[in-house]
């Protein structure tokens, strides 16, 4: 059985409960994540930027930054590509990434229990996560 995408919890519950103080800029940024899954920080940044003129990069840095360290929000980096950001924490779910656009797809856990794979040798380390990137070519460009 596949569970559905986790949603979000409201905004300022969602900071609250991560014990961070709720301001404009944090509420901005959360949201827009909520709206953007797979966003960069300059992604974020245009996202609010028209809405908000007076925020700026820094302030958009600072709070994916203080979202990840609080762990609302997981950080991806795909070789080669800019980190990524997203709300979906509460699992150990994986990416596909297509090498053509970039367009990022999430995958639910690839075989069993977190963290879904067993490396050859564990080098005696109690695993909690597993991270896997897919690379092809999404549809829409195996389709140009």
């Amino acid at each position: 059985m596949t569970l559905p995408p986790q949603t979000a919890p409201p905004t300022a519950d969602a900071l609250r409960a991560a014990g961070l103080r709720v301001t404009e800029s944090r509420t901005a940024v959360y949201e827009a994540l909520a709206l953007t899954p797979h966003a960069s920080a300059d992604e974020v940044f245009a996202a609010i930027a028209e809405r908000m003129p007076r925020t700026s990069r820094q302030s958009v840095y600072n709070a994916l930054g203080d979202f990840a360290e609080a762990g609302i929000v997981r950080r991806i980096e795909p070789a080669g590509r800019p980190m990524l950001f997203e709300l979906r924490v509460a699992d150990n779910h994986h990416h596909l990434v297509c090498v053509s656009c970039g367009a990022v797809e999430d995958v639910d856990c690839v075989v069993g229990h977190a963290p879904c794979l067993a490396p050859s040798d564990s080098h005696g380390y109690a695993l909690q996560a597993a991270e896997v990137t897919f690379w092809g070519t999404c549809p829409a460009c195996a389709a140009a």
